[in-house]
């Protein structure tokens, strides 16, 4: 499917996504990277070690997720924007994703936006609770996205309202 679609099958993202026992500990940075490019800006960026070391500069990146913090410093650094950081201990009923944002307009923390799957469609709202827009990420904003918890691992991207 992905090679049809490029919509990952549950199989691709059995690879990729953390134990839900690791989920339920904090925060921690997902790899939603499919493609054997060469490309290792992920792995250069994180001060914890947890983007495992490439043997090769073609492979896909590797998290080790007991040593993410969830800092989030690989999302703004990846080319390809397939990092996301998920907190599913956000609060009780919601979950926070960090997803990494190039588009204008930028939304604004308070704002309500739609969500959406990696197929593109809209599975609901969401509310921006943090925008992170420093020098130091070069034009990849990092936007704080707060989604019901059942859609924590749907949510990877957000269309900002009103705008086409």
């Amino acid at each position: 499917m992905l090679a049809q679609n490029g919509i990952p099958t549950p199989e691709d993202l059995a690879g990729v996504l953390p134990p839900e026992e690791r989920l339920a500990r904090g925060p921690v940075a997902i790899a939603e990277c499919f493609q054997n490019i060469p490309c290792d800006p992920c792995y250069h960026s994180c001060k914890q070690g947890a983007i495992k070391e490439f043997t090769d500069i073609n492979q896909r990146p590797q998290v080790d997720f007991e040593k993410c913090n969830g800092c989030g410093s690989c999302m703004s650094r990846c080319p390809g924007l397939a990092i996301f950081v998920v907190d599913a201990t956000y609060s009780d009923s919601e979950a926070l994703v960090k997803i990494p944002y190039e588009f204008l307009p930028i939304p604004e923390a308070g704002e309500t936006v739609t969500a959406i799957n990696r197929a593109g469609r809209e599975v609901g709202e969401a509310r921006v609770i943090r925008v992170q827009n420093t020098r130091a990420q070069d034009r990849t904003a990092i936007v704080w996205l707060a989604v019901p918890k059942d859609l924590m691992m749907e949510v990877r991207h957000f269309k900002v309202k009103g705008v086409r």
